[in-house]
């Protein structure tokens, strides 16, 4: 059994901004048949989801309801950061901060229409790091 680990640097804005293609080719690049992918997003206010990665509307209509689910200005006591900051920890709370994804035949086991996703919560930009552990043969 062998494991690899990788920190992705993502810069991102508001929204989902997909990284598929860089999770895929670092595990490509270690070489190993069947194992497990761990992704953990290391921010409060950001996450990672797996969702349909083929139309642009799906993106637009994820965002706008976690928008709706925690919108800004609703009486939070924690607003430190501004009123994008405990919207921002909530949405992260309903989408998660932590993915699994099983390695079969040198591949990730990804459906045809989806999609790994950094989720921004926040308005302004920031740098966000994933965390990959591939544990496998």
């Amino acid at each position: 059994m062998r494991q690899a680990t990788h920190i992705l640097s993502v810069e991102t804005r508001a929204g989902l901004h997909e990284i598929t293609a860089e999770v895929t080719r670092w595990v490509a690049a270690q070489a190993m048949r069947e194992g497990l992918l761990t992704l953990f997003c290391r921010h409060t206010s950001a996450s990672l989801l797996v969702n349909e990665n083929a139309s642009p509307a799906v993106r637009r209509d994820l965002v706008a309801w976690l928008e709706r689910l925690a919108p800004e200005d609703d009486g939070y006591e924690h607003d430190e950061e501004g009123p994008d900051d405990m919207p921002a920890h909530l949405r992260a709370l309903l989408t998660g901060v932590n993915l699994s994804i099983p390695l079969i035949g040198g591949r990730l086991t990804l459906g045809t229409w989806q999609g790994v996703f950094l989720a921004e919560h926040r308005r302004r930009p920031h740098r966000r790091e994933v965390a990959m552990h591939l544990i496998g043969e």
